[in-house]
């Protein structure tokens, strides 16, 4: 949610996804894709800014709970590995996940009479 505020003073919440367009004429209009219209004190480039800002903190807090959680499969899948045996991630990607070697699948047998 973005907080906005109306020209009379009134504080506001609005769900940036359901904003179609915004517009300079000279007050600043929202129209949303419901068709609902809002008149704000806030600029054009405040309301894009804001919108902005809102996206930016969803996808760090996403980035951080996606971590956090390859962090916790990591440390399951090191313990689980017999031989101790783990890769870490590239330095500086800020996960620590690790990747358990395993040892080479046999080759296939081929059936007894199969063209070589």
């Amino acid at each position: 949610m973005i907080s906005l505020t109306r020209l009379q003073g009134a504080r506001f919440a609005l769900n940036p996804d359901l904003i179609e367009r915004v517009e300079a004429t000279p007050d600043t209009v929202v129209t949303l894709v419901t068709g609902s219209r809002y008149v704000v004190a806030e600029t054009l480039e405040q309301v894009v800014a804001a919108v902005l800002q809102q996206r930016a903190e969803i996808l760090a807090r996403a980035g951080h709970v996606a971590a956090t959680a390859a962090g916790a499969r990591s440390a399951a899948t090191a313990s689980e590995s017999p031989d101790g045996a783990t890769v870490p991630s590239p330095p500086g990607s800020g996960v620590e996940p690790r990747l358990r070697l395993l040892a080479p699948a046999e080759p296939p047998v081929p059936p007894k009479g199969a063209a070589r």
